[in-house]
């Protein structure tokens, strides 16, 4: 079998943009559209399960909307395994991306229809057309750069800046139309339902998706041949070939990854309290009113991207400067670990203010903060290692099996998430003090294993 063409080094041929290769402008601003989509979702969906049959929602318990929302989340990223199988042996990854959009989008506009058939039809949806799309798009963002490039953590620090720009735009957008005063008052006075105003909320994240599927399509030839269907030439060794052992040296690197893959799951546990037990803290706990205006709760989690938007391009800068004198994935997993910690950890006085009273918003901003100072030291050098250490012709696969970590972080989230009770405060201290545990604990782990984890990345950084 030849070599396909979702594995040909592009750099040499491509043009370049502020020193990257060209075709990173089309995913970054697809990828800022899916992620307004999925992030726009993310702020409202707890807040829409436990909020009040007669305020338009589900009327769910804490621990009911936790589980749910953990599930969804999981599945979510475990569909990725799938999605980057179906890219490496079927569609490739740029069909792929385009075809899970469309289902993105579907289940997005389900979900606008009030009905529970609906939300959790539009769900199910979204789980599928993000399988397909959320590993592929990494995976071909990897296949701009060649191997051993020293752009391609740079690369992926700007790729995450488009994410977030997304998810920063999207608590705005959507957060308003389901949570705002204002637009409620307007859907009154129009003869429509207040309480429908959430799914308006829905309804604006699959207008994102349309938005990022027409710039994908229109800017399609900037790829070049980065994540087209596989080409191969028929030859007696083909069936042979398409089954090759790996190699030692493949094998110790697939060791690194599964290693790092253990503390990914860590990290995302503890991450996505802010879809989950952050998010109601936020809205019960968290005074969100100036001058006694008052602000939908789910703005506060536009803060989470921000604060990436600002440190992401000084992180790869930092990246690209440092050179090969930068820590190595590891070692920056481990300091993204202990920044999580901290940050986790400052909702411990939090709670115990909470008892005398609504808390000031900067607990929350400032836990926002040191949490994605942490992010920036493990997400995107995650996808950047995967892409780096990954046998090339199982980068798809590889990298679905990565997203899994995220996966199972997201759904044990939402499983602790379900624990929260603004009413026990003595019990929200105690979850958060326990959440700070155990990532500074994972913490010393990881950073006595940076050695070890080095050795089986071999030359890679």
């Amino acid at each position: 079998m030849t070599v396909s063409e979702t594995t040909l080094p592009l750099a040499d041929h491509e043009k370049t943009f502020a020193g990257h290769p060209v075709g990173l402008v089309n995913l970054f601003f697809t990828e800022m559209w899916e992620r307004f989509s999925y992030y726009g979702m993310r702020a409202i969906l707890v807040l829409y399960m436990v909020a009040a049959v007669s305020e338009g929602g589900l009327g769910m318990s804490n621990k009911n909307a936790g589980e749910i929302y953990g599930w969804y989340t999981m599945l979510v990223y475990l569909s990725s395994l799938p999605g980057g199988l179906i890219a490496d042996k079927i569609l490739g990854a740029r069909w792929a991306v385009l075809i899970g959009g469309i289902i993105i989008a579907l289940g997005h506009f389900t979900i606008a229809f009030p009905s529970l058939a609906t939300f959790y039809g539009g769900m199910g949806l979204i789980v599928v057309g993000t399988g397909l799309l959320k590993p592929n798009i990494s995976g071909m963002l990897g296949m701009l750069y060649k191997e051993g490039d020293p752009r391609r953590d740079g690369g992926f620090s700007i790729f995450y800046m488009g994410i977030n720009i997304g998810a920063m735009l999207s608590p705005l957008v959507c957060g308003y139309l389901a949570q705002g005063t204002e637009f409620k008052a307007w859907l009154t006075s129009v003869g429509l339902s207040e309480h429908h105003s959430w799914h308006w909320g829905f309804g604006a994240a699959g207008v994102g998706m349309m938005i990022g599927l027409i710039h994908y399509v229109i800017q399609w030839k900037q790829l070049g041949t980065a994540g087209l269907r596989p080409q191969r030439k028929k030859s007696e060794n083909d069936g042979k070939n398409a089954k090759e052992a790996l190699t030692p040296d493949e094998v110790k690197r697939l060791g690194a990854i599964a290693v790092l893959f253990v503390f990914n799951i860590l990290f995302w546990a503890i991450y996505e309290q802010g879809g989950s037990s952050l998010n109601i803290f936020a809205d019960k706990c968290t005074d969100t009113t100036i001058g006694g205006w008052a602000f939908p709760s789910s703005w506060l989690q536009t803060f989470q991207a921000t604060f990436v938007i600002i440190f992401a391009p000084l992180f790869s800068i930092l990246w690209l400067k440092l050179g090969d004198k930068q820590p190595s994935a590891p070692a920056k997993f481990a300091i993204g670990l202990l920044l999580l910690g901290l940050g986790i950890a400052l909702m411990v006085p939090a709670s115990v203010l909470a008892s005398q009273g609504k808390v000031s918003p900067l607990w929350l901003i400032c836990v926002f903060l040191l949490q994605d100072m942490g992010e920036l030291c493990l997400s995107p050098v995650g996808l950047s290692t995967v892409t780096k250490l990954a046998p090339a012709r199982l980068v798809g696969i590889t990298m679905g099996a990565w997203f899994i970590g995220m996966a199972l972080g997201n759904g044990l989230a939402g499983y602790v998430g379900g624990f929260f009770d603004e009413k026990n405060l003595s019990g929200m201290s105690t979850l958060f003090g326990s959440m700070a545990a155990a990532t500074f604990v994972g913490t010393i782990v990881l950073f006595l294993l940076v050695p070890t984890v080095r050795k089986l990345m071999g030359s890679a950084r």
